[in-house]
């Protein structure tokens, strides 16, 4: 099924193109039920609520997932997005089609769930860090398909994006290097391909830390490495590049990685293992 109502100018094309997948997946011809029981031109309230505490994300979301089925739905929240919210907060009001309301319900408590539980426990990693120059950052490891959604609700609970996709920014890892047969023959071949973006060299041991570091690169990524040789890495490179922790990264131990003086922590978790946000949706008589 083609829905051609209008979305929510401030998404992005990507954004608004996974909502329309995610309606079509239930709109393969019509919802039958709420058909039979809503004549075409009925009308209805209804009210999204929090049901644990956490932060919100995706309120823009949800309004589109309304919008696409019916331009003339009407909105009332008084949170924004990356806002702490209570249990039984009311998250979002919404009056205008009862058909569109009922039809789309489920496809916008899908986004606001997923996208408030990534902010919520995004927002956890980002507090544990507080006071410490690290900075959490997230990965490609999303959702396929919902990569810009999940992008978004890190940011949304307070984490900076790292690479949206594989042409952003140049990551020579294992792999490559491997391929290559040394990090400088890898280094030679990524320089000379004249794409001037900018370079991260993954570091498995010290050792590779120290010959970045003497082959000009300005961004090491430090993979598992434990508490002390992150230490000794930050102790080596003096500022000279910026230091990016990754591996088996959780809530207890990110603090502890952060004061080791790294610049960044990326986060696979964030998004790969975030849990749902409870929410729900009730007509009102």
């Amino acid at each position: 099924m083609t829905i051609e109502a209008p979305a929510a100018p401030s998404l992005s094309p990507d954004i608004i193109a996974c909502i329309r997948r995610a309606l079509d997946e239930d709109l393969t011809a019509a919802d039958v039920t709420t058909n039979a029981i809503f004549s075409p031109d009925s009308t209805a309230k209804a009210r999204i609520t929090a049901k644990q505490h956490g932060v919100v994300a995706g309120l823009d979301v949800a309004k589109t997932a309304f919008l696409l089925l019916d331009g003339q739905m009407k909105f009332d929240s008084s949170f924004v997005e990356g806002a702490n919210v209570q249990v039984d907060d009311v998250l979002l009001k919404i009056s205008g089609s009862a058909r569109a309301l009922l039809t789309g319900e489920r496809t916008a408590l899908n986004f606001l769930g997923r996208m408030s539980g990534i902010a919520t426990f995004t927002r956890q990693f980002v507090d544990a860090v507080s006071g410490t120059k690290a900075v959490i950052i997230d990965t490609r490891k999303t959702a396929p398909g919902l990569r810009a959604l999940d992008k978004l609700a890190v940011k949304r609970g307070g984490a900076q994006n790292h690479r949206m996709n594989l042409n952003e920014m140049i990551l020579i890892k294992d792999n490559h290097i491997d391929y290559a047969g040394s990090l400088p023959e890898a280094l030679r071949r990524v320089r000379e391909s004249s794409n001037n973006l900018e370079i991260e060299v993954e570091a498995r041991t010290v050792s590779d830390v120290r010959q970045a570091i003497a082959l000009g690169v300005k961004r090491i990524l430090l993979d598992n490495m434990n508490i002390s040789k992150l230490r000794e890495a930050v102790a080596i490179n003096a500022g000279r590049a910026k230091l990016e922790a990754s591996g088996n990264v959780t809530l207890e131990n990110v603090r502890e990685i952060a004061r080791t003086g790294v610049d960044f922590i990326s986060v696979g978790a964030l998004t790969h293992s975030s849990k749902g946000f409870d929410v729900s949706l009730k007509l009102l008589a």
